[in-house]
C-alpha cells in the first residue's frame, strides 16, 4: 500500500458508524450484504448508511456487486491485509510478534 492509499484507510475507518459497519461485513466474510442488512446490522437509517458506504468504498475498503436489484457489500480482505500489513512491516524490530511466537512484542516496546 501507498502511504496516501493507508491515510485514506484509516481516515475512513476513524469514524465510528464507518468502523462498525467494516467490522460487521469483516464478519460476514465473502458473501457480504445487502444496504438494508447492513442498516439493520449496525442500527441506522438507510439513506444515512449510503454516505458511509461511499466512504469505505472510496478508501477501497469495501466493494459492490450488484446482485438482481440489491447491492451487496463486502469487506475487500485484500485492502484490509495490506493496511495491517503496512501497520505492522518492521514490527519489532524484524522479529515475529504474534502471540503464539516466542518473541512477543510488548507494550512497553522491544520484545521479550
Amino acid at each position: 500500500m501507498t502511504p496516501k492509499s493507508v491515510v485514506a484507510a484509516l481516515g475512513a475507518l476513524a469514524q465510528e458508524t464507518r468502523l462498525g459497519v467494516f467490522r460487521l461485513l469483516v464478519q460476514a466474510g465473502p458473501t457480504g450484504l445487502s444496504a438494508s442488512q447492513i442498516a439493520e446490522g449496525v442500527g441506522i437509517a438507510p439513506s444515512l448508511l449510503s454516505f458511509h458506504l461511499k466512504e469505505l468504498l472510496h478508501a477501497d475498503l469495501v466493494t459492490q456487486v450488484r446482485e438482481g436489484r440489491s447491492l451487496i457489500y463486502a469487506a475487500n480482505f485484500s485492502a484490509m491485509n495490506g493496511l495491517l500489513g503496512y501497520l505492522t512491516e518492521n514490527c519489532c524490530g524484524g522479529n515475529p510478534c504474534s502471540p503464539d511466537s516466542k518473541l512477543a512484542c510488548s507494550t512497553e516496546g522491544g520484545c521479550a
